[in-house]
């Protein structure tokens, strides 16, 4: 498999598809049409090892409980369970970004990072976005007052018990990420 070019199909401020012409294993020239959040595919650049975005995995050491929000999501007409999540600006470290997307979502403040994942990859079959998983303790109240116009989103602060009723609830929506997080935090109690 060799990646021989990219050509851009559309012109978008925050996301734009791109066809990538390629040679598979057999030698046949193909196409393959994806969606990037960069100006050119990563395949193309090989710029892997920044990520878009983070997804902070927030602990309330407080109350000592998990921090969910509840965002309406457009493509899914509906709300789906996940954590405070954002792009990274530019210039933006990945602990600068965790620590302004938490206090705009929640209102809630890092008081300690945990761990954190390198870039990884939810739709590698159509897109290259790539996001840091980022552990974090947090303290405060939660407030949608950071929340912007386009954003619906409700804060929970949720238990090892609570955890584990959504997550075996087939109708609620979540982030597949989340989901994996909820799980195994109502397995396991802790992070």
């Amino acid at each position: 498999m060799k990646i021989k070019s990219s050509q851009k199909l559309t012109e978008l401020k925050w996301l734009n598809m791109f066809e990538v012409a390629y040679v598979d294993k057999n030698g046949h020239n193909r196409y393959w049409q994806i969606a990037s959040r960069a100006k050119k595919p990563k395949c193309i650049t090989k710029k892997f090892a920044v990520p878009d975005a983070v997804v902070i995995v927030p602990f309330h050491t407080a109350e000592n409980k998990i921090v969910v929000t509840r965002e309406y999501r457009i493509p899914l007409a509906d709300f789906e369970y996940g954590f405070p999540a954002g792009l990274i600006d530019e210039e933006e470290t990945i602990e600068q970004a965790s620590r302004r997307e938490l206090k705009e979502e929640t209102g809630l403040d890092v008081i300690k990072f945990t761990r954190m994942s390198p870039s990884i990859y939810s739709s590698a079959g159509m897109s290259d976005e790539s996001v840091a998983m980022v552990y974090v303790e947090c303290d405060g109240r939660p407030s949608k007052a950071g929340n912007t116009g386009s954003e619906f989103i409700e804060v929970e602060l949720v238990s090892p018990a609570r955890a584990s009723r959504m997550c075996k609830n087939a109708a609620l929506k979540f982030d597949a990420k989340a989901w994996l997080v909820l799980s195994e935090f109502a397995k396991y109690g802790h992070l």
